[in-house]
């Protein structure tokens, strides 16, 4: 089986490349990959190269394929998982395996590690330790990029769930938002954030009575409060803000204010800037967990943290990256149910998009990039598509569709472009 991929040599060298997957064996499975979304982690590993934890030293003589937030449908299977698995199932992957026995041990993972398995790939082979970890997962919701983001989903779901409080008198943290509790999720509206805003509006478990949503943009702002509206929020009994910290002289003090000067239960940063950081930390009131989501590449990154209110007012910090099994099948049980994580998506691209716009993908505005790897397209935000589309009959009907589901992508979107292409 011949699969393309964009494979890494090493620092920025990321080569687009047809070649043949070895034959599978009977602890394997054989898969297509349809659709893959762009993470930043990707182009934080395509920088660093060996450097990064999770890629291997020898990548200029036994390049990976990158990518790891990816579906596709189940082509061929081990003798060993036929029990479990069939083909034309449609999958997606959980990346974080924890596998000890993989190539970089608990470090391995989808995306890094693996020459034959990654999400920007044609074909891939599912190895052992994917499937050992119960890491490769069925998908029974509709479309295929639900089920890419289902990753990114359950880095929110995790990041939740790991926030934690105390008790008076206890030494057991109590794990978990604050069920009525107020929160912040600050530098909120890129594609993580807007992942976030979505899974809390959407949770029946327990949900915030306020939650503030901060950034610095305003159009990205309006765009979030376009697609997750306060008024949405009321109906769920949740008071949501969208707070341009930009604006006022002391976005601490307004931010203190609309909490009505208590400070929030749960903050978390979506972005790896020390001043965020440092607002996020000034706003936590008593017993107030800060969740730092944003990885930064740095790894001399520091920002400063109250520890007065360390010792008198029980602050706390926690930080998390991925989610663990339970948070993918939590996220993909979500997707299954109707949420639609349509509104992350800003831009689409076809496999040979992948090298150029993983290097750039800081540069490029917007939320997340999705490729169809099977295609070869340019990449193209939604917004771009009216444009195009006077010229391309392709992205005309595009657009007509997008514009049935207030200009987002949809099933219907995706159905169209896989049977144009």
């Amino acid at each position: 089986m011949k699969t393309r991929a964009a494979r890494l040599y090493g620092k920025k060298d990321i080569r687009l490349e047809e070649f043949e997957l070895p034959a599978i064996q009977e602890d394997e499975v054989l898969a297509k990959v349809i659709t893959d979304s762009l993470c930043m982690s990707s182009y934080k590993a395509a920088t660093q190269g060996k450097d990064h934890k999770r890629i291997p030293d020898d990548i200029d003589r036994n390049p990976v394929m990158i990518g790891h937030e990816f579906a596709g449908e189940i082509i061929e299977v081990g003798s060993k998982w036929q029990q479990k698995f069939k083909k034309g199932q449609k999958f997606s992957i959980q990346p974080a395996i924890y596998y000890e026995n993989g190539p970089l041990g608990v470090m391995s993972a989808p995306g890094y590690t693996y020459r034959y398995i990654g999400g920007d790939a044609t074909y891939v082979v599912v190895p052992i330790d994917v499937l050992a970890q119960d890491c490769l997962m069925v998908y029974d919701g509709p479309g295929y990029y639900p089920a890419s983001l289902a990753e990114p989903l359950s880095c929110v779901i995790g990041a939740m769930h790991a926030n934690y409080h105390t008790k008076a008198g206890s030494y057991e943290h109590q794990m978990e938002i604050v069920d009525g509790g107020k929160m912040a999720i600050l530098a909120g509206v890129g594609p993580m954030g807007l992942a976030a805003i979505n899974y809390v509006l959407n949770r029946t478990d327990r949900k915030p009575s306020l939650l503030v949503v901060t950034d610095i943009d305003q159009v990205r702002l309006d765009r979030a409060s376009d697609l997750y509206t306060p008024e949405f929020a009321s109906s769920k009994g949740i008071d949501l803000r969208y707070v341009n910290t930009g604006k006022p002289d002391d976005p601490v003090k307004e931010l203190k204010k609309i909490s009505g000067k208590e400070g929030y239960n749960d903050v978390f940063v979506f972005a790896p800037v020390a001043p965020v950081v440092e607002q996020a930390d000034a706003i936590l009131g008593f017993d107030g967990c800060l969740n730092f989501f944003a990885g930064p590449a740095d790894p001399g990154f520091s920002a400063k943290m109250n520890f007065y209110n360390v010792h008198y007012a029980y602050t706390h910090i926690v930080g998390t990256s991925g989610g663990n099994m339970q948070d993918m099948k939590e996220a993909l049980d979500t997707m299954t149910k109707g949420l639609d994580p349509a509104g992350l998506i800003t831009h689409i691209g076809g496999l040979n998009a992948v090298p150029e716009a993983t290097l750039k993908l800081p540069a490029i505005p917007g939320g997340k990039k999705l490729i169809y790897t099977h295609l070869d397209l340019p990449l193209t935000a939604i917004d771009d598509f009216e444009e195009k589309g006077k010229d391309n009959e392709l992205f005309r009907n595009l657009f007509e569709i997008c514009k049935r589901h207030n200009g987002l992508w949809s099933v219907e979107a995706e159905d169209y472009l896989l049977r144009y292409c």
